[in-house]
C-alpha cells in the first residue's frame, strides 16, 4: 500500500467534506465489503482520492454519476467490471465485484472461476456473454470489432451501450489506480464496515 488510509481526526479541511460524501455513498451503495477500516478511515480508490481532493473529488463525481446510470441491466454491469479487474489484475476491484456479483446475482463459483481464467462461462445469459464480449475486446486494447459493437447495439439500445462502453474505461481507469497506489485487498476486520 503506498497510500496510507487516513483517519477522519487527520482530515483537512479540504478532504472533510469530500470523505463525508464519499463515506455516505460508499458505505450505502457497497455493504457486501470492506469500505473503510475499523477507525473510520476509507479503503480501496476512496483513500486514494482522499488525498489528492482536487482530483479525487472529480473522481468520486464520475463514480456516482456511472451509479446513477442504470441503463444497463447489474448483472450486466458486473460481469464487464469483472473482466475489466481482472485483466487488469486489480486486487481490491476483484475483491469487490465479485461479493457484489454473488450478493446481488447469486454469481456461482464456476462462474466466478471461469471469468478468473479469462474465459466466458457457458451458462451466460444472451445480454450477460454480450457484454462480456464487449469488456474483454475494450479491456485488450484497439477499436472494438464492428461485429461486437453492432451485437451490443441490437441487444442493449444505444444508451446502455454508452453506458457499457464509459463503465469498462471507468473501471479501466480505476484498475490502474488500484494498481497505481497498491491498493490491497482489505484483511477480514468483523468490526469495519
Amino acid at each position: 500500500m503506498r497510500l496510507s488510509p487516513i483517519a477522519p481526526n487527520e482530515l483537512s479541511a479540504q478532504q472533510i467534506s469530500l470523505y463525508e460524501d464519499m463515506k455516505s455513498g460508499a458505505t450505502a451503495k457497497y455493504n457486501v465489503f470492506q469500505t473503510m477500516r475499523h477507525d473510520g478511515a476509507m479503503l480501496g480508490p476512496w483513500n486514494a482520492w482522499l488525498h489528492d481532493p482536487e482530483i479525487g473529488s472529480s473522481m468520486w463525481a464520475l463514480s456516482k454519476t456511472m451509479t446513477k446510470a442504470s441503463r444497463l441491466p447489474d448483472n450486466v454491469r458486473q460481469i464487464a467490471i469483472l473482466v475489466v479487474g481482472i485483466h487488469f489484475r486489480a486486487g481490491y476491484e476483484i475483491y469487490a465485484h465479485e461479493a457484489v456479483a454473488v450478493a446481488r446475482h447469486g454469481m456461482s463459483a464456476e462462474r466466478l472461476s471461469a471469468l478468473k481464467s479469462a474465459v466466458r462461462p457457458s451458462d451466460f445469459s444472451p445480454e450477460e456473454a454480450v457484454g462480456y464480449e464487449v469488456a474483454h475486446a475494450l479491456a485488450r486494447g484497439g477499436v472494438l470489432p464492428e461485429v461486437t459493437y453492432r451485437s451490443a447495439l441490437t441487444t442493449f439500445g444505444q444508451a446502455a451501450l454508452n453506458e457499457l462502453i464509459y463503465l469498462i474505461g471507468y473501471y479501466c481507469m480505476l484498475s490502474v489506480t488500484l494498481n497505481g497506489f497498491d491498493v490491497p485487498v482489505p484483511a477480514t476486520d468483523t468490526s469495519a464496515s
